[in-house]
């Protein structure tokens, strides 16, 4: 059975461990965030907790096996993305990003802050 999240072709993937959270981009209609975000909800096996939304932005609370995390839209910039609020959750969102790599058109990037050693260098 295929991803269902392939049609929204989700692309620009990239999971940024100093911000704590998984970026990117898919064709999402800001009015109807409720059908993009239940699919991704049920394809990522997750749990819905909480909604809230404005006049620019969709915030869902959802719930992966015990770990809190935020479904974010913003109209202005296109772009949504996964957060955390702790650190140790950062391998949540590394998993996370495993189940959702068939439906993205480009691969995985990861960013991360460089570490002492190499800026000596």
């Amino acid at each position: 059975m295929a991803n269902p999240l392939l049609k929204f072709n989700l692309r620009h993937i990239q999971l940024d461990t100093e911000s704590m959270n998984l970026q990117f981009q898919a064709d999402i209609d800001f009015e109807q965030f409720d059908l993009f975000a239940d699919v991704f909800i049920q394809s990522i096996d997750c749990r819905l907790i909480e909604k809230h939304w404005g006049a620019d932005r969709h915030q869902w609370l959802i719930n992966f096996e015990g770990c809190y995390i935020s479904l974010n839209y913003e109209f202005y910039g296109d772009c949504c993305w996964l957060s955390v609020e702790q650190a140790s959750d950062m391998e949540t969102l590394r998993f996370l990003s495993g189940l959702i790599q068939n439906a993205i058109v480009e691969p995985l990037a990861e960013t991360s802050p460089p570490d002492a050693e190499s800026a000596n260098e």
